[in-house]
C-alpha cells in the first residue's frame, strides 16, 4: 500500500513522494518559550513524534527539526513581570519543555534552532526580499509587501479582501503609525524599543518579526525546499501563509512539498489556549496523577486532523484503555518464563502488521492502528488470566510469543511503552510477585501462622489485589 498524506496546500490526500528517495526533511513549528506547555502543545508534539516514528518504521531516514521562538513580546512581558531577562525566561521554559515533553515519550528533535541564534540568516533573507522589492523599510521597521506576492493566501484559501488582521493573535492590529503601505503587510524586522534586546542591522537596532524566523531557520537547517512542514491548525494563517510568501519570494522555489496540520484540543467547544485561559498544563495533568502513556493514548485515539475534546471523562477512559494495553505489553515479562519464551529472533505476526500499516499509510490514521493493538492486548490479557487461574493457556506458547513481540514492536512505533521496571517503580506489583506472595501465605496457613497469612493478604490489598479463597484454591484480581 502507498503511504498517503493529506496536504493542506492542495486540500487533498496525496502519495508521499520525497525530494530524495528514502529520506524525509521535516520541520515543525515549536513553542514560544514564555510559559509551561499545555495539553494543546502536547497533542501537537505527540502527533508529529508519532508520524516521525512511523515514517522511520516504514523505512525512511527522517531529519526532524523543531525550533524555539526565544524572542517575542510575550517573552519580554514575562521577563518584566519576573524582573529578569528575556534569555533567563527563555532558558527556564525551554528546560521545562524538555522536562514535560520527554515524560510523554516524545523523542528529541535532531536540532532545536533558536531564533536568537540565527540573526545573520534572518537579516540575509530580509535583505534578499528588499533587493527584490518584496520588502521595504519604514522608520526602523521592515515590512513584507503582501500585494507583491500574487499567490498570497493559497495555503489558507483566503484573499486579501477576506483576510482580517489579528489571526492567531499575532498580526499587528495597528498600522504602526502609518508606516505600512498595506494593512496586511507584516513585520520582518522591528525597530528596538527602550529596554528591549536588540541587534545591529542595516535598518538600525531591532529584532526579527515572528514569521521570518522559521523561514530563515528552515533554510539554514534543511535547505531551500523541505518535504514536510508541520504545526498546529491555528498556524495556517498568518504564520505559515507568511512563511510561504517570504521563502518563495526570496528563493523562487516551493518551501515545502507537504503542509500538515493537527487539529486543536477543545474545551467546552473552544480551542485550548493560554489567551483564553482554558488550558491545562502538561505538568498539572500528570500531577493528578495521570500516567503519561495514558495521555499519549488519549491524543492518538483521535485522527490527528480532527478536534480532540478534553474532559475528565475522556482522560479517565483513555487511562482505562491504556491499562489494558499495558497489561498486554507486560505479558511476556510476567508470564514468559513460565511459558518458556526465548528470544530466538524477531518473530512478528505479518497479518497484524499489515492491518497496522494499512491504517498508518492512510494519512497516519493511528486511531485505527490503536484499535488493532488494543484487540491484541485484550487477547493477551485473557490468556494471562487463564494462565494465572487455571495454569494453562488456550494458545500455544510460540504463538503467544509472536503476538506479544508484535504488540510491543508496533506499540513502540506509536511511542507507547511499558516495562516491568516501570510498573514496580510506580508502586505496582507483577503477576509473578502476586503468585509468590500467595504461595507464602499458603505456607503460613499450613503452619497455622495466621498472623503472617493475614499480613500478606493485607499487603496485597493495599496494592489493589483482592484474594478469594475457595475449595479449589486462592484466586485473585486487581481492583
Amino acid at each position: 500500500m502507498t503511504l498517503t498524506v493529506y496536504n493542506t496546500l492542495t486540500r487533498r490526500q496525496e502519495p508521499l513522494e520525497t525530494i530524495e528517495p528514502g529520506k524525509v526533511k521535516m520541520y515543525c513549528c515549536g513553542v514560544t518559550v514564555y510559559d509551561y506547555c499545555h495539553l494543546g502543545h502536547a497533542r501537537s508534539y505527540i502527533v508529529w513524534d508519532s508520524i516521525r516514528r512511523y515514517l522511520q518504521w516504514r523505512g525512511y531516514q527522517v531529519r526532524y527539526i523543531q525550533n524555539f521562538t526565544d524572542i517575542d513580546d510575550k517573552i519580554l512581558n514575562r521577563a518584566r513581570e519576573l524582573g529578569t531577562t528575556m534569555e533567563a525566561v527563555a532558558n527556564r521554559f525551554i528546560d521545562a519543555y524538555f522536562e514535560d515533553i520527554r515524560r510523554l515519550n516524545v523523542m528529541d528533535a535532531d536540532e532545536y534552532p533558536r531564533a536568537t541564534e540565527h540573526i545573520p540568516e534572518i537579516q540575509a533573507m530580509i535583505k534578499a526580499l528588499e533587493a527584490k522589492d518584496y520588502a521595504y523599510a519604514a522608520g526602523g521597521d521592515v515590512y513584507y509587501r503582501v500585494e507583491r506576492f500574487p499567490t498570497y493566501g493559497k495555503l489558507s484559501g483566503r484573499d486579501l479582501e477576506q483576510m482580517q488582521a489579528g489571526a492567531s493573535g499575532r498580526v499587528d492590529l495597528e498600522n504602526s503609525e502609518g508606516r505600512k503601505q498595506h494593512p496586511f503587510d507584516f513585520a520582518l524586522w522591528k525597530a528596538a524599543k527602550p529596554g528591549e534586546p536588540a541587534w545591529d542591522s542595516p535598518w538600525g537596532k531591532g529584532r526579527p518579526g515572528w514569521h521570518i524566523e522559521c523561514s530563515a531557520m528552515i533554510r539554514s537547517q534543511l535547505g531551500e525546499t523541505i518535504d514536510i512542514h508541520s504545526g498546529g491548525g491555528d498556524l495556517i494563517f498568518p504564520h505559515h501563509e507568511n512563511e510561504i510568501a517570504q521563502s518563495e519570494a526570496a528563493i523562487k522555489k516551493p518551501l515545502a512539498r507537504y503542509w500538515m496540520h493537527n487539529g486543536m484540543v477543545m474545551v467546552d467547544g473552544k480551542k485550548m489556549s493560554k489567551s483564553l485561559g482554558n488550558f491545562t498544563t502538561i505538568r498539572e495533568l500528570l500531577a493528578r496523577p495521570v500516567d503519561p502513556m495514558a495521555v499519549r493514548y488519549f491524543v492518538l485515539q483521535a485522527h490527528y486532523r480532527k478536534p480532540l475534546d478534553f474532559t475528565d471523562e475522556a482522560i479517565a477512559t483513555a487511562s482505562g484503555s491504556w491499562k489494558t494495553l499495558k497489561e498486554g505489553l507486560l505479558f511476556g515479562y510476567q508470564h514468559g518464563e513460565k511459558l518458556g519464551f526465548t528470544n530466538n529472533g524477531n518473530q512478528l505476526d505479518q497479518e497484524i502488521i499489515k492491518r497496522f500499516e494499512e491504517s498508518g499509510d492512510d494519512d497516519f490514521n493511528f486511531s485505527v492502528s490503536l484499535a488493532v493493538l488494543f484487540e491484541l492486548a485484550k487477547e493477551l490479557r485473557r490468556e494471562g488470566n487463564l494462565l494465572v487461574h487455571e495454569g494453562k493457556t488456550e494458545t500455544p506458547p510460540e504463538e503467544l510469543f509472536k503476538q506479544w513481540q508484535t504488540l510491543v514492536t508496533l506499540a513502540r512505533v506509536l511511542g507507547l511503552e511499558a516495562t516491568v521496571e516501570e510498573e514496580v517503580s510506580q508502586g505496582g506489583i507483577t503477576d509473578a510477585e502476586i503468585e509468590e506472595l500467595i504461595q507464602k501465605r499458603q505456607e503460613a496457613r499450613i503452619t497455622r501462622n495466621f498472623a503472617e497469612a493475614d499480613r500478606i493478604r493485607n499487603e496485597l490489598q493495599t496494592q489493589g489485589i483482592t484474594l478469594i479463597d475457595s475449595r479449589e484454591g486462592t484466586r485473585w484480581h486487581r481492583n
